[in-house]
């Protein structure tokens, strides 16, 4: 059975609660690939604003959560509190995440075993840095990233592996379809070696990193290409034609 395309739309810290309104009603109105498993990520404060105003169909994503479920954590959001508001995904594991805020492959991990322990499904991140490619590290540092998982979690059916290339996030520069092509290959065959071949074939991995109205149809007929983290691009109309890229 093909796996099913998978666009996910990370609006990162941006929006209004009129801005939102304006994303959600344009999506709702479109017209999309039933092909197509769609999920977008607002900033957690208009989570509830999304979902209550997004039609069926369409999925809602946290941008974050905490690895335990409740507790003396200010700031943070459970999985439970997640799955209590009708929020179905969460991204784990962001470069900008792992970066600005020194989040660990280790805890990367707690995270998304608290995600799925939780009932929620997990968008794991993992990429590497221009430094990290030049000096031909990008699989040693992918499979570190995942590796982390692995340790933990040996179910993957509710994982979507994000491939995002570190040096094309934000930065208009994209991976071309066949380097990109050649890092989904290498995932899905140390999924295969690691968590086994049906875990291999039906994972999901998509690309993120400067993906646009204008690259996302080359990208989407690679064969380990099985969708999108969309950036900047989800805030914009043109992230319906990022959807209906294999359409």
């Amino acid at each position: 059975m093909p796996r099913q395309f998978f666009v996910g739309g990370n609006f990162k810290m941006n929006g209004t609660i009129e801005t939102i309104k304006s994303i959600v009603q344009h999506l709702n109105d479109a017209k999309v690939s039933s092909d197509t498993e769609v999920v977008i990520a607002p900033p957690a404060l208009y989570l509830l604003l999304t979902r209550e105003h997004l039609r069926k169909g369409i999925e809602v994503a946290a941008q974050n959560l905490f690895d335990q479920p409740n507790g003396a954590f200010t700031g943070e959001i459970s999985a439970a509190q997640l799955k209590d508001s009708g929020i179905t995904w969460a991204l784990v594991g962001h470069s900008e995440r792992r970066t600005l805020l020194q989040e660990s492959d280790e805890f990367v991990a707690k995270k998304t075993k608290s995600a799925l322990d939780g009932g929620i499904g997990a968008i794991l991140c993992c990429g590497e840095t221009l430094e990290q490619r030049e000096g031909d590290k990008t699989m040693e540092v992918v499979i570190r990233q995942l590796a982390a998982v692995s340790s933990t979690v040996k179910d993957w059916s509710k994982i979507v592996v994000a491939y995002e290339p570190v040096w094309a996030i934000g930065t208009g520069k994209v991976a071309s379809t066949e380097q990109a092509q050649e890092v989904h290959k290498g995932i899905r065959e140390w999924i295969g070696k690691e968590l086994g071949s049906e875990a291999a074939e039906k994972t999901r991995i998509i690309y993120g990193g400067s993906v646009s109205e204008k690259n996302c149809k080359e990208l989407a007929k690679a064969g380990d290409i099985d969708g999108f983290l969309v950036g900047g691009a989800s805030l914009k109309p043109a992230f319906v034609d990022i959807i209906n890229a294999k359409a």
